[in-house]
């Protein structure tokens, strides 16, 4: 009896040892995956998901063949060839851009992406690549020549863009609207504006003046500002090894002269932020 009771204590020492020894294990592996492997696992499935709005021209956009392009497509290509990866472009909702994100949908936002204090808390940006401004859009026959001209008048933007910020910042201005209509995408508001519909566009400047150059619309912008912003690049807020890996590519491109390339072919001049 006195043996068998040893041979059991024995046992259950034992396996009293390999329990705490499977734990620490376990430890030490949850910590190793709750390390920063954002980076890693992109170069892993040489996949980089790329979210954004397939109608905010020049940034990105349908061409006449239903082909995404644009100034950050551009971007994003030779960022992504260096990386050795293959670059995949995913529209989204951009009212639903964070929860795309958060989700694992993309891997980023890249597509004119204002940077703000209050997305600064989710999301984790890259430094500025690219300087813009809200601005406001009228028919070149409009009596408006500024900002209070608008009083009474309808304007219309992009629901869930940095434009609805911009007025909501400007409440003066807001409250002499007699309406402010929220569209699925700028191109719908500057059609409506076209035929009539409203009276202003609140937009990104680079896109207000992507579209009058490239569309010929009788459009004119306003001298008034409703505010400077700056694009940066979003990820979530743990993948700094991911983001960090985007931004060293892009400096190197600031640095050998492609990005001065791309921005020229885009917007006409090398305006890009990005330090040389």
């Amino acid at each position: 009896m006195k043996r068998i009771t040893i041979v059991l204590l024995c046992a259950l020492m034992t396996a009293g040892t390999a329990f705490a020894g499977g734990k620490k294990d376990a430890s030490a592996g949850s910590a190793a995956a709750g390390g920063d492997n954002s980076l890693q696992s992109i170069l892993n499935k040489k996949k980089f998901i790329l979210g954004l709005d397939d109608s905010f021209p020049p940034m990105g956009f349908r061409n006449e063949n239903n082909e995404i392009v644009g100034y950050d497509v551009d971007l994003a290509k030779e960022v992504t060839r260096r990386m050795g990866v293959e670059l995949a472009l995913q529209p989204i909702d951009w009212n639903a851009k964070e929860q795309e994100l958060n989700t694992g949908q993309i891997d980023c936002i890249w597509n004119g992406f204002t940077i703000t204090e209050e997305r600064k808390q989710n999301l984790l940006y890259t430094p500025p690549y690219l300087k813009n401004a809200q601005v406001i859009v009228v028919k070149e026959s409009s009596p408006v020549r500024t900002m209070r001209d608008l009083a009474g008048k309808t304007a219309g933007t992009q629901a869930g863009s940095s434009s609805v910020d911009a007025i909501d910042d400007a409440p003066e201005f807001k409250s002499s609207l007699k309406e402010v209509i929220e569209y699925k995408d700028f191109l719908t508001a500057l059609m409506d504006l076209d035929v009539g519909g409203i009276d202003a566009v609140v937009i990104d400047l680079v896109v207000a003046n992507d579209n009058i150059n490239r569309s010929g619309k009788p459009f004119r912008i306003l001298n008034d500002r409703l505010g400077e912003e700056e694009f940066g690049i979003g990820f979530r807020k743990g993948d700094r090894a991911l983001m960090e890996k985007v931004w060293a590519t892009l400096l190197e491109m600031a640095k050998d002269g492609t990005v001065a390339q791309i921005t020229a072919k885009w917007m006409g001049a090398d305006i890009s932020v990005i330090p040389r």
